[in-house]
């Protein structure tokens, strides 16, 4: 039976992993923290031990939904992002034979724009943040790594990631709206990438096959007007409210003078302010040349 190794297998999206190449009839090995793991291993601090021989790998372990507040959380995303990596491809380089083929998890962040429509993967890579700047050392890094070697290498950068029971902003929203807390900012129009942790999943075999880096969106692009639309119909919530621009500036100037002082996170900043009222959209025709036939985000039902 072949084996296929998974960086954080317990994580949201390996999970996803995990689940579907255990439906495929591998032997799937977890590498991470936890004791659950096959391979327990802190990739921030050690490379891993490797015996088995693989077939394929996926570097899916890694750090993200926070705002680093001092720059010992900001040192981390390169710890974690990038010697992570760099440990997960040295355990690699210990066993006698190479898989046949790596996926390496990277984020549309590399780009580091916070706004655009269809960007494409020739754009620059412009991070300046913490963690886009440690998701662009990691590629760099890899893309060095697999030089010279017989191994399919491909990199998928992924904008929000949907799925049962999502962590981060998306976490937030689906509790805003549940509990009636949530609005939307100048009619909610500003349009986002998003892409299902099931398709994605399930398109791995076809990556294994096509080296190469890929944008992975669900071609739809909602806006936080479809989508929070959809999520209240999940709920039965009533409809969302919106903030027209005078007020959502007020407020998120407010919420920058708040946390100025107080050093507490406020719901709506100028941050969050400019995020949600600008178009973020990524171009995916590189993989459906390839096969990349994703689902739409607001046909999910598990929100």
């Amino acid at each position: 039976m072949d084996t296929i190794l998974i960086s954080g297998g317990n994580g949201f999206l390996g999970k996803y992993f995990v689940s579907f190449w255990n439906k495929k009839g591998l032997n799937v090995h977890s590498l991470g923290r936890g004791k659950s793991n096959n391979i327990v291993c802190n990739l921030a601090d050690n490379f891993p031990n490797l015996k088995e021989k693989y077939k394929y790998a996926i570097h899916c372990s890694g750090k993200a939904h926070i705002v680093p507040k001092t720059q010992d959380e900001a040192d981390l995303f390169e710890k974690v992002n990038y010697v992570g990596t760099k440990n997960f491809l040295k355990g690699l380089n210990c066993l006698e034979e190479l898989p046949k083929a790596i996926i390496l998890v990277s984020s549309v962040s590399v780009y580091g724009l916070d706004k655009g429509d269809f960007i494409k993967e020739s754009a620059p890579l412009l991070a300046n943040d913490p963690y886009g700047k440690s998701k662009i050392l990691a590629e760099e890094y890899f893309l060095n790594w697999v030089k010279n070697k017989d191994v399919n290498a491909t990199i998928i950068r992924l904008p929000l990631i949907v799925g049962a029971n999502a962590p981060g902003n998306l976490h937030a929203m689906i509790n805003g709206i549940k509990s009636g807390k949530y609005a939307n900012l100048c009619g909610g129009k500003a349009k986002k990438s998003m892409v299902l942790a099931k398709d994605i999943a399930e398109f791995s075999p076809i990556l294994f096959k096509n080296s190469g880096i890929y944008n992975l969106t669900d071609g739809n692009h909602p806006s936080f007007k479809e989508l929070s639309a959809t999520i209240s119909k999940k709920y039965s919530k009533k409809k969302v409210l919106n903030l027209v621009k005078p007020i959502a500036l007020s407020i998120a100037l407010f919420g920058d003078l708040f946390e100025k002082i107080s050093r507490k996170e406020f719901p709506i900043n100028l941050r969050k302010f400019s995020k949600m009222t600008k178009n973020l959209t990524f171009d995916d025709s590189k993989a459906r040349d390839i096969g990349w036939k994703p689902q739409n985000i607001l046909n999910f039902e598990d929100w």
